[in-house]
């Protein structure tokens, strides 16, 4: 093929995906899915999605509980975009990190019995919240223990990055990309209480 052929193949190839131009950039069409509409997921209670700060501490209490406490996991997918994705970071030995990408129920399979088995309590200690428009993103630094006792030493600390969407009826969670506090890794001043 000459080089004019490949560039009108290009040019051809590069029309047939845009969908608009948006301020001079080029958007690619996404692939199609579902609609959120069109996807069968429980009923939300309206209390725990009817604002910024409800779908929070619908999503902190969710996964929270005693030992041998079952978590109310239609609860959770409630507070979820049916494609919502969790991101769990994990340290790797050269100095940066791993991550799986999870659905909410890869999420409710892979830490439900854990949780339930030996007692999980997350809690938010500081929020920085940005929005624009009917989105959100939630830099929310949370602590963990083992019970809802708060005088208990945290086992575990870190920083949950949430995004939310609003539909216009309601939030939801977009996605949560988590990592933990470690040696290294400290949280900076700025996402702890003041």
């Amino acid at each position: 093929m000459t080089s004019s052929r490949l560039l009108v193949a290009g040019a051809v190839l590069l029309a047939t995906t845009l969908t608009s131009p948006c301020e001079g950039r080029a958007q690619v069409a996404a692939p199609r899915r579902p609609s959120i509409d069109t996807i069968p997921r429980p009923a939300a209670n309206p209390a725990d999605v009817a604002t910024p700060d409800a779908i929070l501490k619908a999503l902190y209490d969710v996964i929270s509980g005693p030992a041998g406490a079952k978590r109310d996991w239609n609860r959770f997918r409630s507070i979820m975009l049916p494609n919502a994705r969790l991101i769990p970071t994990r340290p790797m030995p050269n100095g940066g990190a791993s991550a799986a990408v999870w659905s909410a129920d890869d999420y409710s399979s892979a830490a439900g019995a854990s949780l339930e088995a030996s007692g999980f309590f997350e809690r938010e200690i500081s929020r920085k919240t940005e929005a624009y428009g009917n989105i959100m993103h939630v830099f929310s630094t949370y602590e963990s223990r083992r019970t809802a006792d708060l005088s208990e030493k945290p086992f575990a600390r870190g920083i949950n990055s949430i995004q939310l969407l609003k539909d216009g009826n309601r939030w939801w969670v977009v996605s949560i990309f988590w990592d933990a506090e470690r040696p290294g890794n400290e949280i900076p001043a700025q996402y702890l209480p003041r």
